[in-house]
């Protein structure tokens, strides 16, 4: 972790505080956990005791004090904070940085991704444990859904006034919170710190997508920025998978809520391996910093004339753009609807029909594996054929997915090649939807927009978790079948508003030229 990055030295200083507070916060949480193993790890109607409530007050302060370890001096602003553009050259070569960068981006999403998707894992270990109904723990996921919509927005505006850096520290000091949602012992705070845990995880894909937009050479940009959120997605669920799998048979549903303790301590740590936006350091005035990053990925500064700057407030606000949003918003909420919906609801139809929850956890794991080349092949098509292209076909692929579960749900057989199936382009739609979203729109605007977009996808989440809260959750033909219109409906929009984008320089963005 580098000085440079905060205000000053004390600005560091806060910082460390504030992650040991949010982590002894924590650890204060475990000892009721660990007493609970006579009981099966069920804590549901204990009292909390000193040192949870201790605990809790904790990760509140150490949240508060990290931030204001990150917030940047009000004198380090520089007038001219829009005045400069930096992009990688065309042909520069991956070097030692690009290849790091990309490694622990994959890491860190695989941590981000692998939170919410272990929710659908959880349910009926609350179920049984709380004895309420399953309307009423889907208020769970419906918390931890809409804290990612927020999240989203949020982490975004932060990235961009901010910088890329500081926002996933942050974050990443709010999932080491949220590890205490394994040690509630009543499902309304469960509910509570599920939001939390969403806000925190909620800003990762997007901010991700800005940063390796800003720093990558054009003609590795497309795969790069595939391959990185494919192979983070599908990690995820490979990882919250196989975690419940092997973990919540023997420690209960609650151990894949501790197990942010330290995959967020360690997203933490790799947040020192990884760069600041070289734009936004030389809008702060730090150029030694801004200069040493960009010789280490090849990239170069310019100013912008005032008629450029002009035509970038232009691009920003010309119509063309508002198209793409909506095309790129309606695809994002169809998404959604399916990976927050079907795919979230598939562990309990596969207990309902009979397999145990570490059978059905090994076939969903399976069929993530299954899918796992889809990335790969993503990442070629998206590089070398076609950006809008591929995004198109992976919506295709889902649509393909969803009769396939259709197919599972009225002809029976084994879950694994239907659910792969969907996952498949399911995972596909993501690993390229938001990269194509990310080289959509000028610099000053695409934390923000980008983050719009990944709001969206969790807005698809939520609408099918509302159905959950009010009992009118569809069974699994019927979740299929509801998904197909709006999934449709995204693949037409997307074919007509898409534009493409693969080969061109962003810059092309900041001068008002309208990417076809």
């Amino acid at each position: 972790m580098t000085v440079g990055m905060f205000a000053e030295r004390r600005g560091l200083a806060a910082f460390l505080l504030g992650c040991a507070g949010v982590t002894a916060g924590v650890v204060l949480h475990l000892p009721m956990f660990i007493a609970s193993a006579p009981m099966q790890y069920r804590l549901a109607g204990m009292p909390m005791d000193n040192g949870m409530v201790f605990g809790m007050a904790a990760i509140v302060a150490g949240v508060l004090i990290a931030g204001y370890g990150l917030l940047p001096a009000r004198t380090e602003i520089a007038q001219d904070a829009h005045a400069v553009t930096v992009a990688a050259a065309d042909d520069a070569p991956l070097g030692q940085a690009h290849w790091r960068l990309m490694t622990v981006l994959v890491i860190a999403l695989i941590i981000d991704v692998m939170k919410p998707a272990t929710l659908g894992f959880t349910i009926d270990g609350m179920i049984d444990e709380y004895k309420v109904t399953p309307a009423y723990a889907a208020l769970v996921p419906f918390s931890a859904i809409a804290g990612t919509v927020a999240g989203s927005i949020l982490w975004g505006a932060i990235a961009d006034i901010y910088g890329r850096k500081a926002s996933i520290l942050l974050s990443a000091v709010m999932f080491v919170g949220t590890s205490i949602c394994g040690a509630m012992p009543s499902l309304e705070w469960n509910i509570f710190m599920c939001f939390l845990m969403g806000l925190a995880a909620g800003g990762m894909l997007p901010v991700t997508y800005a940063l390796l937009a800003e720093t990558m050479p054009v003609r590795h940009r497309g795969w790069a920025l595939v391959l990185v959120g494919g192979l983070g997605a599908v990690g995820g669920y490979v990882a919250a998978s196989g975690a419940s799998a092997l973990l919540q048979p023997i420690f209960g549903w609650r151990i894949l809520w501790l197990l942010n303790l330290p995959t967020g301590l360690l997203l933490v740590c790799l947040c020192a391996l990884f760069p600041e936006s070289p734009a936004y350091l030389l809008a702060r005035g730090r150029r030694i910093e801004a200069q040493r990053i960009m010789r280490a990925f090849g990239a170069h500064a310019e100013l912008k004339s005032e008629a450029i700057e002009e035509a970038t407030t232009a691009a920003t606000n010309s119509k063309p753009m508002i198209g793409t949003v909506v095309a790129l918003s309606l695809t994002a909420l169809a998404w959604g609807l399916i990976n927050f919906g079907v795919i979230l609801w598939l562990p309990t139809d596969l207990v309902a029909r009979g397999y145990s929850v570490q059978i059905a956890s090994a076939f969903l794991a399976q069929s993530a594996l299954i899918a796992l080349p889809t990335v790969f092949v993503a990442a070629a098509l998206y590089s070398r054929w076609s950006t809008k292209g591929t995004v198109l076909i992976m919506i295709a692929l889902t649509l393909l997915g969803l009769l396939g579960v259709l197919w599972l749900a009225w002809v029976g057989g084994s879950p694994v090649l239907p659910v792969a199936l969907l996952i498949l382009g399911s995972n596909g739609v993501i690993a390229t939807l938001l990269p194509y979203a990310a080289e959509s729109f000028p610099v000053r605007v695409r934390g923000r927009a980008t983050g719009w977009v990944a709001a969206c996808s969790k807005g698809g989440g939520l609408i099918a978790q509302l159905l959950g809260v009010l009992a009118l959750e569809p069974d699994l033909a019927e979740a299929a079948l509801l998904m197909l219109a709006p999934t449709g409906a995204a693949l037409g929009l997307t074919f007509w508003f898409g534009r493409e984008t693969r080969g061109r320089d962003l810059r092309c963005l900041e001068q008002g030229e309208r990417v076809p």
